[in-house]
């Protein structure tokens, strides 16, 4: 496509001839009425070209239907291409031929026995809006160079794109690459910062050798096939939506991005309906693994349109890790902001987990013992009660610094990035009480106090040393029981939204992409993958009653003797605050129901009126 005059029909056949496809002149199928006018020196209107441009658009899909073809048209206009590329938008490549209007016309009035002239040229470059997606070459050029150029840059496209390259982001990358797919990788240039990422980076990893590095977004897009997929791995907020701001203008219809940064769920459904307006599919991916993880195979979460995922499926279940059976971790969770959810709730699973093995630290060092010795009593308790977290915790353990161990000297103030903060937020908006989640994100609020933490030591420290009467079973057995309760309340919240959302989400498929790739996996969670597929609610699991009887007595000796020595566990206490609040049938709600009713006339029912009935008491009147 170009101006009349930029040699279409030259490099056209020429290019036919190169990639052995037909080769057709839009010239040849005028009719007689736009030929006539054109050699009168007028220019056509949009009435006139529509019935040519609907003709061209037949001969291109009949021509798919064998090896394709080239076909020469002007195509000034962006509405011309869409008539021209309807219904084969994904199977069309332009190549946009450029110059300068006087090399142009030159060319023009060179040429003989054409009908059309040199006069109606300024009008063409009135009309001309420049593809965004197009292989644009500079008529300058041999027309053997300018085929060369154009046939290399048909043939050097890239299955998959990766926007943004982070420490997730380049091993996303890697892990592509690795499977045999060829990516485009996409980092901003800023000068004296980021300069040259993407090919530095290429450049530093063999397997990348043939992925192709841009700094600058219109190549970048352009180099993807059609429907493209791009993966943001850029910082959750504000910088993903500026992320879709810039790449709007080189998107087509059924393009698709995919967030795989940890988004929040609210912002992810926005996202969803805005892109859906502009007929782009957007999916929000939860990946979970760290660094290691997204390299060697993560666990993917991925939701949005079933049909978009289907195309992404390939890739997404390549680079994820395997469960058992050597299925992908990684499924279609459900429509809309399902994927960044269920990513949330995962990361609120993993703050009260890596809370309570804090908290087990915390009480093994009061009964006396170093982190190496801690290391060991850990170690034993991966016969039964084994995760990733465990693992990393005992390898954290036995690090030493010169004469002490590491862990010693690392400042007790932990940081948080939100996800925990929203998994609270959802819980109390949904109704759900997720408590072990909201005490793990304000253990850590407290931790980042240290001044306030130190002074208050002055004040009301233990007058008397720590006297434990424990064992290092019974902390294992407290250990269980806490761990089934934060996942009953984590699944429970995630059941709760995929009913409140209408997201149909699966919770054994769920459990199941837990149990490999990423931070919260562990034994138990591979056991819930059979116990979901008979109930949404592991407390009315059997086995899992039995085993919660069983080791609650160690749980309640666990926080009796903690609060008696004035040792902190705030999730111990939780989990077993929670089941005997929980396993209450007459609680003391009664009481505060009557308290609202009395300042604020909120009404109550009554446990002898089965009719459902609402009163309210004037309670000043005997």
């Amino acid at each position: 496509m170009g101006v009349s005059g930029v040699g279409k029909s030259t490099i056209g056949s020429l290019l036919s001839k190169e990639l052995s496809i037909p080769f057709f002149d839009g010239d040849d199928y005028h009719p007689q009425h736009n030929i006539l006018k054109m050699s009168k020196g007028k220019p056509l209107n949009d009435n006139d070209r529509l019935g040519w441009l609907q003709t061209l658009n037949q001969l291109a899909i009949t021509e798919l239907k064998n090896k394709g073809a080239v076909i020469v048209c002007s195509a000034l206009k962006e509405d011309y291409r869409t008539i021209l590329s309807n219904t084969i938008k994904n199977d069309v490549k332009w190549v946009y031929l450029s110059g300068s209007y006087e090399l142009i016309k030159n060319r023009i009035n060179d040429r003989k026995g054409h009908f059309m002239n040199s006069d109606l040229l300024q009008s063409q470059f009135n009309t001309l809006e420049e593809p965004k997606n197009a292989i644009k070459v500079n008529i300058s050029l041999t027309p053997n160079t300018i085929v060369q150029v154009i046939r290399k840059q048909l043939e050097n496209t890239a299955e998959f794109g990766l926007f943004g390259l982070g420490v997730m982001g380049k091993s996303l990358s890697r892990n592509l690459a690795r499977k045999g797919f060829k990516i485009s990788l996409f980092n901003r240039h800023v000068d004296g910062k980021e300069v040259y990422v993407a090919k530095n980076f290429k450049n530093e990893y063999k397997e990348l050798a043939n992925a192709l590095p841009f700094d600058a977004i219109a190549p970048f897009v352009n180099s993807l096939q059609k429907p493209r997929k791009i993966m943001l791995m850029v910082n959750a907020g504000n910088i993903v939506d500026q992320v879709i701001k810039d790449l709007l203008p080189y998107l087509e219809e059924g393009d698709i991005l995919i967030d795989g940064g940890n988004s929040n769920y609210n912002k992810t459904k926005e996202r969803f309906t805005y892109l859906a307006s502009k007929q782009i599919h957007f999916i929000g991916a939860g990946v979970s693994g760290g660094e290691e993880g997204a390299l060697k195979g993560p666990s993917i979460m991925p939701g949005g349109n079933k049909k978009a995922y289907k195309q992404v499926q390939p890739y997404l279940e390549a680079i994820a890790a395997k469960d058992a059976n050597n299925l992908p971790c990684c499924t279609h969770i459900g429509t809309e902001g399902s994927g960044h959810f269920v990513k949330m709730v995962h990361n609120g699973i993993e703050y009260v987990e890596m809370q309570l093995l804090a908290e087990v630290f915390f009480i093994l060092k009061a009964m006396g013992n170093n982190p190496d010795q801690i290391a060991t009593i850990l170690n034993d308790w991966k016969k039964t009660a084994n995760s990733y977290l465990l693992e990393i915790t005992i390898d954290i353990l036995r690090k030493k610094d010169n004469d002490d161990w590491l862990v010693n000297k690392i400042m007790d103030k932990a940081g948080n990035k939100g996800t925990g903060n929203w998994t609270t937020i959802a819980t109390a908006e949904l109704g759900i009480p997720s408590t072990m989640v909201a005490s793990a994100l304000f253990a850590r609020y407290i931790s980042f106090f240290k001044e306030d933490r130190v002074a208050a030591n002055l004040h009301f420290k233990p007058t008397t040393p720590h006297n434990l009467n424990l064992t290092n079973n019974e902390l294992l057995q407290a250990y269980q029981f806490a761990r089934i309760i934060n996942h009953y309340q984590g699944f429970r919240l995630i059941d709760e939204a995929s009913t409140r959302y209408n997201w149909g989400l699966n919770l054994s498929e769920l459990a199941r992409i837990w149990t490999n790739g990423c931070i919260i996996r562990s034994d138990f969670m591979s056991s819930l993958v059979t116990t979901f597929k008979s109930t949404n609610n592991i407390l009315t699991s059997k086995p899992i009653i039995e085993q919660i009887n069983t080791l609650k007595p160690s749980a309640k000796k666990i926080v009796a003797e903690c609060v008696l020595n004035e040792i902190p566990i705030p999730n111990f206490s939780e989990a077993i605050n929670f089941l005997i609040g929980f396993a209450t049938a007459s609680s003391s709600a009664n009481l505060l129901q009557a308290q609202r009713d009395y300042f604020g006339a909120h009404t109550y029912q009554r446990i002898d009126d089965n009719t459902n009935k609402f009163y309210h008491t004037n309670w000043t009147n005997n």
